[in-house]
């Protein structure tokens, strides 16, 4: 029987930062058994992992790794490679000067990662034209945390969840983006009765525990919270010495405030005078208020005067730096705070400290031995491309992100990078939009393999350690950056013998010219041993003191890192979206995470079970304005802005809002065409914080009139270029796949045979079909050996076929005289249709769960759970569950 090692890690997914075990069997050769469980002892889940987190051992294949350097598509050896970026490099700078050249990062990189890429470029390149990804997230919070607390400080942890009495969550969907905060917020209000307010244009899953859901109209955020700072004004719950005493602004701040009458805060956010009323005098009547915001907020072009509104309201109430009460920004990845904390933006410095700080740039250029540090700030994430675009940067080297697809205006970014004279990418594999591009590709190291450190929403820092041997020749990204810079001629400051040197001098530098004014100092990690480092607990940085009313929060003194420790309370006025709605483009685009995905779904799509629940891009529509429209349930949409288009499937929902769509942000061309949202999404940017709009985009939708739809269940991966539309998604043994179109094709015997096949099966294949050309309808099914090995169904609407069902049958033994059977789509009638995933961790369909409820007497989600198990694991799926029982809880069985 073969040994098995455990490992705590971290998850690579949302900025929870969930602690993880990871055990791995010693087997003797080949991939080795991993098992992934939550870690008890961690004090962000306590053992809780959601659906991504509980699925991550099956994401860890190597078939589409990249496990080799390659030049101008050739493989090649690191050396040749690391020789090329670094000529290339100096070339680019002699000849143009260091504003040449670029490095766009992410927040899926690790702390030792960020840090080096930001000491490379601000302190040795000497141009702080390195941004990131997470500029897309949460750079509006940034810079409202920095115009209010001095410093990008977030007050609060997540045991203020479940010590609040109010949680209000704006432009948060905590059930399906962050949903271990989600369940710790959902048992609060169980156990303690802790009051709920959702913000939300949308009514997204997060709702389903809501005592109260404001869907004002998208981007009128600040008209409410001025709305509600002007009330707490007028009914005298201001608390006047705490404001005169730790604040600067109230003057300024509340005449903008007031400039709105009640009428017009009704007016501008679209919301019932007695739902706002409600929501004002709960907020004012509840002292334990906790704010929790993400991307609703932040991903807008006045995402920073948001933040800063809603800070407001806590400043002006003093209810901040104690236990379930202050502003709370949850991050969307994994180490968006670690970058933070190294300078990760084109706008900072390492350790909290300000790029155009003149004492900022003497101490970071003192510590890291050089003359001097850039003196103003670099391109942020759009205009960076902008500037590719314009010729103006010539080289840049991305690392672990896919902005061909995660940037607005996606197709212009494409482009940029097709024409951009030298072009670097790192990534874990090729098949990524932005990894076609490339000049030189670099493999980098996967979860799993990694080793650093992450530091999630609450400031708590984590190891991510390493339980895999990296594949191939995979190397982690502060490697590859200290060997260019070996080849640059700085190798004294990147000799590294490991991450713990890089987090020692990270943290030295945290304390460097500190003295308690700034916010981040970790520097008794200074003399971090190699061994202290591998056992290093997680530890979160900010206050600490004896008593639970101060422990790990921030400004409960009431001072703050301004040059007078008072915070500034923001004066800020509603404006519009930068995009309007107009006759052409009449909707509103929003978009957003969907449960089960991961950004460009490089990790995600990799296991089967997550693509159980949404298998392919969708737009969601009202049905007032899918009639209006023209579309169709289960049809196909086309999406329409000034910069592209795309197609999608139809979703029509009572829960969007009229006016408005909602696409998920993670289809790439990589799984299937037309599909990138990214495309559509307008480049306006806060003029503060430079966050770009993904959250508002003037739109139109029209009927996408396909000839034919297919469905089709495949051994090996189906081609996609081939179709007007397509969407592939492991499935079983292996592929799904959607697709339709609008050419009329007369060939689908020859279709059939190229998609229903398996290697090594073509002598023994047989081909079942099934036409009727007056009816347009085709379905074929593939044996061999006994086995089926493909199924295909075509039809003039969309498919009715039972997904699932299909799926099981790949790989199943079918004996001769039940061949023809499954070629009708559905299971027999003796066979249950387990229906539409709910649950992805237990894979219960909606079938199920309604028969449970309607047959079996379940009437509560946990009795579903009890009978079935779904919602049990990681409970994302708990609120989908409310719903399916909600509906039909009155129903008998026949």
């Amino acid at each position: 029987m073969n040994a098995w090692t455990r490992t705590r890690t971290t998850c690579p997914y949302c900025g929870v930062g969930c602690g993880v075990l990871a055990d791995v069997e010693a087997a003797g050769c080949g991939t080795p058994a991993v098992h992934i469980k939550g870690d008890p002892e961690h004090p962000a889940n306590f053992g809780r992992l959601c659906s991504k987190g509980s699925a991550l051992a099956e994401t860890l294949s190597l078939d589409d790794r990249l496990l080799h350097p390659s030049v101008d598509g050739q493989m090649t050896s690191w050396d040749r490679a690391i020789e090329t970026v670094a000529v290339r490099f100096r070339e680019t700078i002699a000849a143009h000067g260091p504003g040449a050249v670029a490095m766009y990062v992410s927040g899926q990189m690790l702390t030792e990662d960020y840090y080096v890429a930001n000491k490379f470029m601000k302190g040795f390149i000497g141009t702080a034209n390195i941004d990131t990804n997470s500029r897309l997230c949460m750079s509006s919070s940034v810079a409202g945390h920095k115009r209010a607390f001095g410093t990008d400080t977030v007050p609060g942890v997540y045991e203020d969840l479940e010590l609040a009495d109010l949680v209000v969550l704006v432009g948060s969907n905590l059930a399906w983006c962050h949903p271990v905060l989600y369940q710790r917020l959902a048992a609060a209000r169980e156990e303690r009765g802790t009051k709920v307010v959702v913000i939300d244009p949308r009514a997204t899953a997060t709702c389903d525990i809501a005592d109260l859901h404001l869907a004002l109209e998208p981007g009128s955020d600040i008209a409410l919270f001025n709305g509600l700072l002007a009330h707490l004004q007028a009914t005298g719950r201001i608390d006047q010495e705490y404001v005169a005493r730790a604040t600067n602004g109230w003057e300024n701040t509340i005449d903008a405030a007031t400039a709105l009458t009640f009428d017009d805060v009704v007016a501008q956010t679209g919301l019932g005078s007695d739902a706002l009323a409600c929501f004002f005098e709960l907020f004012a009547t509840t002292q334990r208020v906790l704010t929790v915001y993400s991307q609703g907020v932040n991903q807008s072009s006045a995402g920073t005067d948001k933040v800063n509104a809603i800070i407001n309201c806590h400043l002006a109430t003093g209810r901040i730096g104690r236990p379930g009460m202050g502003p709370f920004s949850v991050t969307g990845q994994p180490n968006a705070m670690g970058g933070r904390e190294v300078g990760g933006l084109a706008n900072m410095l390492a350790a909290h400290m300000e790029l155009e700080d003149s004492a900022h740039r003497r101490i970071v250029s003192k510590f890291w031995g050089v003359s001097s540090v850039p003196d103003r700030s670099g391109l942020k994430a759009v205009d960076l491309f902008n500037a590719i675009a314009e010729g103006r940067i010539k080289a840049v080297w991305i690392m672990a992100t896919n902005p061909v697809d995660s940037l607005p205006d996606a197709d212009a970014v494409r482009a940029a990078l097709a024409q951009c004279p030298f072009v670097v990418v790192s990534d874990i594999t090729a098949r990524t939009d932005t990894a076609e591009l490339a000049d030189v590709l670099l493999p980098s190291t996967a979860w799993g393999e990694k080793d650093g450190t992450v530091t999630n929403s609450e400031r708590r820092i984590s190891r991510q350690r390493s339980f895999l041997y990296p594949p191939g020749q995979s190397r982690p990204d502060w490697w590859q950056i200290c060997r260019v810079a070996d080849r640059m001629g700085f190798v004294d400051a990147f000799r590294y013998a490991g991450p713990h040197e890089i987090f020692a001098e990270h943290a030295a530098l945290t304390g460097a010219g500190n003295d308690g004014t700034r916010d981040l100092d970790i520097s008794a990690h200074a003399s971090i041993s190699r061994q202290d480092y591998n056992a290093l607990e997680p530890f979160q940085w900010g206050p600490r003191a004896t008593d639970a009313e101060t422990n790990g929060r921030f400004f409960a003194d009431g001072k703050f890192f301004t040059s007078d420790k008072r915070a500034n309370l923001v004066p800020v006025r509603y404006r519009p979206p930068a995009s309007a709605v107009d006759r052409e483009f009449p909707l509103v685009l929003n978009t957003g995470r969907i449960r089960d995905q991961w950004h460009t779904m490089t990790r995600t799509a990799k296991t089967p079970k997550l693509l159980t629940h949404v298998a392919e891009p969708f737009v969601e529509v009202h049905p007032l304005d899918a009639a209006e429209y023209g579309l169709e349930p289960a049809g196909l949409g086309r999406v329409r802005s000034r910069f592209g288009s795309m197609i999608a499937r139809v979703s029509v929902s009572e829960r969007q809002r009229r006016g408005s769509i909602f696409v998920p942000m993670h289809w790439t061309d990589q799984h299937a065409t037309a599909a990138r949202v990214g495309a559509v999404v307008a480049p306006n940017t806060d003029p503060i914080s430079g966050q770009p709009e993904s959250k508002y985009g003037a739109v139109s939708i029209e009927a996408f009139n396909a000839a034919w739809y297919g469905f089709a269940v495949t051994c090996v991966a189906p081609p996609l270029a081939t179709y007007e539309y397509a969407a592939r998604a492991r499935a079983g043994i292996g592929y799904r796949l959607e697709f339709a179109g609008r050419a009329p094709v007369i060939a689908w015997p020859d279709i059939a045979a190229d998609l229903l096949t398996r290697p090594g099966a073509a002598s023994e294949r047989q081909i079942l079909s099934y036409c009727d050309e007056a009816r347009g309808q085709h379905r074929f099914a593939a044996f061999a050996g006994g086995e089926c090995i493909g199924l295909l169904y075509v039809a003039r609407e969309p498919v009715p076929v039972s997904r699932s069902w299909a799926i099981d049958q790949l790989g199943a033994v079918v004996a001769p005289r039940e061949r023809r059977r499954l070629l009708a789509g559905r299971p027999s009638k003796d066979v249950p249709d387990q229906g539409a995933i709910v649950c992805a961790c237990f894979s219960v369909g909606a079938n199920e769960i309604v028969r449970a409820v309607v047959e079996g007497g379940c009437r509560t989600t946990a009795e579903v759970g009890q009978c079935l198990g779904a919602g049990t694991n990681c409970g994302s799926c708990r609120s989908e569950i409310g719903r399916l029982v909600n509906e039909h809880r009155f129903e008998t069985a026949v």
